[in-house]
Formats: C-alpha cells, structure tokens, sequence
C-alpha cells in the first residue's frame, strides 16, 4: 500500500472503521446463514471492502450508486444501517426492501442506494440512464455503477460504456476485478483481460489500480467523480481485488481454485494492510484502532440481534406495490365519453400523439425522447416531427442500435426522476431488451416497495402489413400482457390515441404503448386541447343487441365493417374495444355479452394463450348464464410471418373471415 504520509488521518480512519463495518456485518451474516436466518443467497463481500469504501469515500449525498449481486458492501459503504441489511436477508418487514429482496436486491433510494441486481449487466445501463437524468435536469451529480468482472463479457457493458461516451454522461464504473465470474477463471472467460483497456475502445479514460489500496480507490474515484461533475463524461476503473469467501455462502469454494491461493489473498487483506498503513505513519493510534473495532463488532451484533427479532412482513402485503399508487385522472379525463362528435381538427393516428407528446413536453422538461432516427428526421414514423427543432437534442436523443442499452437507460433514468420516453420502432426490437423490460422496468417499483417510480413509455409499431416479413410485423401485446407492472395499451382511432397517450405520458407505471402500423395514417376529427383516457376503460365502437365482438387496432377496424356490412341481413353487431390489454375491462364485455348472448373474440395475434384465451375464460367465468351459444375465436395464423403479400393476407383475419364467423355464431 502507498504512504499514507500525504492523506488526511481522519479520511484513513474513516476508512478503517467503514471496512471493518463490512467485514464484521458480512462475518456475522454468515454466521446466521449456517444458523438457517438467512432463507436465500448470501453473496458477502469479504476482501473486497476497499472497493467500495474507497469509491464512496468521494460521493455525496445525492450521488446514486447501483449494483449488482454481491452488493453488501456497496450500501453500508453508502451508509445503510446494519440494521437494515441484516433484516433484509432475514426477510423482515424492516429490511431495507422489507423482505422483497434479501441478498440481491437491495434498495434505499433516500441514501442513494439505488438497487442491486441479481442479474448480470442492469446497473451499468441504469447508473447511465442516472447520468443522463442529471445530464438533462443540469443537476451536479454523479452515478456509480458497480460489477464485477463477470459483467464485462456481457452486452450491458458494452452498450453503457458506449452510451455514456458519446453522450458525456457524469458515471463513473467500478469494475470489482475479483477474479471469477461465479466459478469461471476471467483469465479464460475474456479475449482480452486487462478490463481498464477497454476503456480506450469507447473513448474513455480506463484505470487499473489495486483494489486492496483503499487510498489507491479513493484518489483514482475521487478524479473521475471530479471528472464527471465537470461535463467531462464517464470513467472505467478496474479494480483488482478478491473475494476470499465462497461465490454464496454454503458453495463448494474449491473445485476451481486452490486453498493457497485464497491464503495468498487473505494475507493482502486491504483492512489489514491499511491498518498496518496508518500504525507506521502514526504509531500512537493503535488504541484507537482497537477501539474502533471493539465498538463495530458490538454495532453489528446489536445490530443482529434487532434484525432478528423484528416483525415479518404482512403476508397480505405480498402483491402490493406492482403498480403505483396515484390519484384518479384529472377532470379531463372524460374517459369513452371521449369519441369523436364532429368537433376538434382532423389528425392521422400518428399526428394525434404527436400532439400529445408536443403539449406535455412544453408543460414537463422531465420529458424526453430516445430511439433511432427520432431526432432531426422525426422518427421512422413521424413520430417526433417538428420535436428536435423545438426542444434540442438532449430530450430527443439519437440512439446507437442497441434497444437493450437504451431501454436499460430508461430504467435508471425513471429511477432518478425522469420521464424517458422510447421510441423503438416496430415492437419485434423491443424484444432484444425483454429482460430489462420484465426483470428490471416492470418490477422496479415492486423490489422498492413503491419507493422507486417507473414513469416509462415504450412505444412502437405492431402489426402486418407493407410485406414487413417476420422481424417487423409482430404483435406481442398478449405476451407483455402477462407481465405485472406493466401497462399494454392498444389503441384504434386517432382520438383514443390521443387521450391514451396523454395518459401514459403523465402515468407512473410502465407503459408499452402498440401503434398498429396499417393505422398510422388514419384520419378522424380529435377533439382539441389536452386529455387523458383512463387505463381500463373499454369503448364501445359500435351499438348491437345480437352478437358481441371484442376486437383491438386493426382488427377493431374490420369487425367495424364486417358489422356494417351484417347489418343490411339484420345481423346486429355490438363492438367492443377493450383499448388496453393490460388492465383488461373485462366487466365492459360482461356488460355487452349480458345483452347480446353471445361472443366473438378477433385479435390478430396468436390465439394460444393470448387475448383472446383471456376474454373468454373471463367471460366463461362470470357471465356464462349469459351465453346463448359457445364463445368463439378468430386469430392470426400460428406461424412467423411471411414475405409474400398473397402469403401475408392469409395469416390475419380479413372482413370476409370476421363476417363469416359472425354468420356461424349466429346460428348456433
């Protein structure tokens, strides 16, 4: 370790006492682990503490770091009580996450602390999106994303680092260098080894320091947290370390590495070699040392002790917080009373939500736009035309391709008080970044016990048509449907676009807003001016008293004209379109079927398992009195899409199938 004849004394005690808060709290963790407390992982972080007390040394408070699974560290480094871990792996109502998270999700955003992660690659997308948040809100902070080398070969990595390079976002990332990724040598996992020179393929600076010099740490992150308050952009550092307990407490430990060399790293312990730093600088405080360890290893076996004995949590809390608790729609927000009567200007579907995002951009800077092409050309789309021009490009922010990247800085962006809105184009995309989306996005606010907002709209286009072939005519609002904490909505008209997007934009829930393309240049009058729709609010299309069709989008469309068309044999077709997928208005349906008798359900997607599947056992559920003949489906073909357009006609519904069906059930 370097001299410590140039450090402040109080900053190496302070130091001392953090690291040894770590190693006595995850010792004592480990304890209770073979005693049965702990009823998951316990991933400690013993012979790593220099790491984070070093790079939380130079943080404020406002500063936010993220993490990945060995997390431990990092937040009693940002200050949690022992306390509050303790309980958290002991699943009590007082953990830090109040028993939703134990060893891997860790969370306490009123210090900073901002999760963990139990799986590899989040965080260094989301303490970008954080950086991108203060970017924007011309706030002085700084995030950290912490991970260890593990995280180097995977995607997150490589799209943050990248991200945070061209944008000059204020992130500094801590690469934990401790060896093995789980119980895979780094040595054979990486091409290259060295992480710090990666660093220079992005364009930034990139350090290798030793991560068992807790003065080493502090000066190399307290120049890149420097770096980054002053507009300079982010900074890697690899710290090299070693964690000197197994993967997870319980774990073989040697199978892929040898008992000497855990010996080796146990003689380098940073708490002991800054120990011995401080003692030959200043002989006269070894009582002081001993007295700080005396009163850490009391702290955290009170500490224990409180953990243990407090409460559980509420088993009938166990599904609170997966959405955000919020106030009704404003009075604006009249809901299906919101059809189109002749007032208003007429607008496509794409201009009504451009109008929208226009008016709810001028009244909230929180408000930006990311995703490829959404800046000066307007969006693939016309979705954000005009935008760039009006508001700069740090709210409509050109992306890199890289859908997982840019969806995971969503994420951390939301978590730190923006209102990022992605614009992915054609939803088969969005799939690249289906975990960050389902993993991370739709259970943030769950994991956080409603501390954490997650105001992201995600929107693009579903559908098919224009011979898109397979990568660029799904519709997978069923499947995002069965996700909790996330909003699905799937608008028809202009004027439902409007409203809905309105919503979203003003909503703290996740929202995947599906624009079908074969009705973005559809016309109609939308009413003017500012309006919500509520979420869950189905709107009845069209009036009937002999069958009732549940239709959305496109499909609503043509169930439109298959009932015109009926209605001249006397077939009185009821329209229903349910506008969102997720929450489903199941009851509007009951509604209609209770008057018509019976029910056909048209959706282009898949029929196993989707819209359609949900309707009808809802239906069958609480309004099979109400049935006059058997429920019906009508779907798109269970196959990928094809080229062709005499192919492509044949693998949705078209009016002639939907009149066809209704004729059938109406004979039964």
């Amino acid at each position: 370790m370097t001299s410590l004849s140039h450090i402040d004394l109080n900053a190496a005690i302070s130091w001392y006492r953090s690291m040894q808060l770590i190693r006595q709290t995850e010792e004592q963790l480990a304890r209770c682990h073979a005693r049965g407390l702990v009823h998951g992982a316990c991933h400690t972080y013993v012979g790593q503490e220099a790491v984070a007390v070093g790079v939380c040394a130079g943080l404020s408070a406002a500063d936010v770091i993220f993490s990945t699974h060995r997390g431990h560290g990092h937040a009693l480094a940002k200050g949690m009580p022992p306390a509050d871990l303790m309980a958290e792996l002991f699943g009590r109502a007082t953990g830090c996450s109040r028993g939703r998270g134990g060893s891997m999700h860790l969370f306490a955003p009123e210090i900073g602390m901002m999760g963990t992660s139990g799986i590899v690659g989040p965080c260094v997308l989301q303490a970008a999106g954080a950086g991108y948040t203060f970017k924007l809100l011309r706030q002085p902070h700084v995030a950290v994303a912490f991970f260890g080398d593990g995280a180097v070969n995977n995607g997150a990595f490589h799209e943050g680092v990248n991200m945070a390079s061209i944008w000059k976002l204020p992130v500094l990332f801590v690469c934990e260098n401790n060896q093995f990724a789980t119980e895979v040598p780094f040595e054979y996992a990486a091409g290259n080894p060295e992480v710090a020179s990666r660093g220079a393929a992005y364009g930034i600076p990139g350090l290798s320091i030793d991560g068992n010099d807790p003065q080493a740490v502090a000066l190399a992150a307290a120049a890149a947290v420097k770096r980054a308050r002053a507009g300079e952009g982010p900074t890697l550092l690899e710290c090299k370390t070693y964690r000197t307990r197994p993967h997870s407490e319980g774990m073989g430990d040697y199978t892929y590495r040898t008992r000497e060399e855990v010996a080796a790293w146990r003689e380098r312990c940073p708490i002991q070699r800054l120990r011995h730093a401080i003692l030959a600088a200043h002989p006269s405080e070894a009582a002081a040392l001993d007295e700080i360890d005396r009163v850490v290893r009391s702290e955290v076996l009170a500490a224990s002790e409180q953990a243990e004995k407090a409460p559980w949590p509420e088993t009938d809390s166990a599904a609170t917080h997966v959405y955000a608790v919020e106030s009704s729609p404003s009075s604006a927000a009249t809901g299906e009373s919101r059809a189109p009567t002749g007032e208003g200007k007429e607008s496509t579907f794409a201009g009504a939500t451009l109008l929208a995002l226009r008016h709810e951009m001028s009244v909230n800077p929180r408000i930006f736009v990311m995703g490829e092409g959404i800046g000066k050309r307007g969006g693939n789309f016309g979705t954000t035309t005009g935008l760039y021009e009006e508001f700069g490009p740090e709210r409509l922010c050109d992306t890199p391709i890289c859908e997982r990247g840019f969806v995971g800085l969503a994420c951390g962006a939301a978590m730190t008080g923006a209102r990022p809105i992605v614009d992915f184009m054609f939803i088969d995309f969005i799939n690249d970044a289906f975990g960050e989306l389902v993993n991370q996005i739709a259970k943030m606010q769950y994991m956080s016990s409603g501390r954490l907002r997650m105001p992201v709209l995600l929107r693009g286009c579903i559908g098919i048509g224009h011979s898109a072939a397979t990568h660029h005519s799904g519709s997978y609002h069923s499947l995002y449907s069965h996700i909790p904490g996330l909003r699905v909505v799937v608008p028809s008209t202009p004027s439902d676009a409007k409203g809905l997007f309105t919503r979203a934009l003003r909503c703290d829930d996740p929202v995947l807003f599906l624009e079908h393309r074969e009705l973005l240049g559809a016309k109609e009058r939308v009413p003017e001016g500012a309006y919500e729709i509520p979420f869950g609010k189905a709107r009845v299309q069209r009036e009937g008293r002999d069958i009732t069709v549940v239709a959305l989008a496109l499909m609503a469309q043509r169930c439109l004209k298959a009932a015109e068309a009926l209605a001249a044999d006397g077939i009185s077709v009821e329209v229903v379109d349910p506008r969102t997928v997720s929450p489903l208005d199941t009851e509007a349906i009951l509604r209609s079927v209770a008057k018509t008798g019976r029910l056909l359900i048209v959706d282009e997607a898949f029929g196993q398992f989707g819209l359609g599947a949900e309707v009808a056992a809802a239906v069958a559920d609480a309004g099979f009195d109400d049935l006059d003949a058997p429920i019906r489906r009508l779907h798109g073909a269970f196959a990928p899409t094809p080229y062709s357009p005499t192919l492509e006609r044949g693998m949705t519904p078209q009016v002639e199938n939907i009149v066809q069906a209704i004729r059938n059930l109406a004979a039964e």
